[in-house]
């Protein structure tokens, strides 16, 4: 599904964040890549949403070079990857229900869509009962599992979660890594980007 062919990064400064990596994941695989701040992990995942470009090397997804799709047509191509940040990203002025609603706008899908799919999202993070609470009055778990289901909704095929509990206390993390287990045994493939060892 994902290969990464001999792909280096470095820096105008000649910082090297990346330096001939390679490596493939699988349909409905659950990779972690864990490292040290500054290791180069995010970068990577940048790689893949064509936020960053290799100095060499591929990037494929699905057989595509990443690298080689028409800007015009990466609004569609990142329509295949849910993103969940470690700052959570939440629009304050919209309930949980709202900011997910959102992303399916964004996405174009319909109002009947958007009723159906979000109430599922929620559910399936165990939001159901703070679809109607704003993110100051959500705890930082609880803003994450938002964070997981606006990632979720539009049922991409890839999820990165780009250090989702590098902000939270060890129970909220416990139930993070939880919701994104189960959200890779319902089939999704998962790249987590951590520096702790013990998540």
């Amino acid at each position: 599904m994902i290969y990464f062919d001999k792909v280096s990064k470095v820096y105008g400064d000649q910082s090297v964040a990346l330096d001939d990596i390679t490596f493939e994941v699988a349909p409905e695989e659950f990779l972690s890549i864990v490292g040290h701040s500054g290791a180069g992990k995010t970068t990577l995942v940048k790689m893949l949403i064509v936020e960053e470009w290799p100095t060499t090397g591929s990037v494929y997804f699905e057989s595509q070079a990443v690298h080689e799709i028409p800007r015009r047509q990466l609004p569609q191509y990142r329509r295949k990857i849910g993103t969940v940040f470690q700052d959570f990203k939440l629009l304050p002025h919209k309930t949980a229900y709202e900011n997910i609603a959102f992303a399916m706008e964004a996405n174009g899908r319909t109002d009947e869509e958007i009723a159906e799919n979000v109430p599922q999202a929620l559910e399936l993070v165990d939001l159901a009962d703070k679809m109607d609470n704003f993110p100051h009055e959500l705890s930082g778990g609880e803003k994450q599992r938002v964070g997981i289901a606006r990632a979720i909704v539009n049922q991409p095929d890839l999820i990165i979660a780009d250090e989702p509990t590098g902000n939270l206390d060890p129970i909220a993390t416990y139930e993070v890594v939880q919701i994104l287990k189960k959200i890779n045994d319902l089939g999704t493939t998962i790249i987590m980007t951590t520096h702790n060892k013990g998540v």
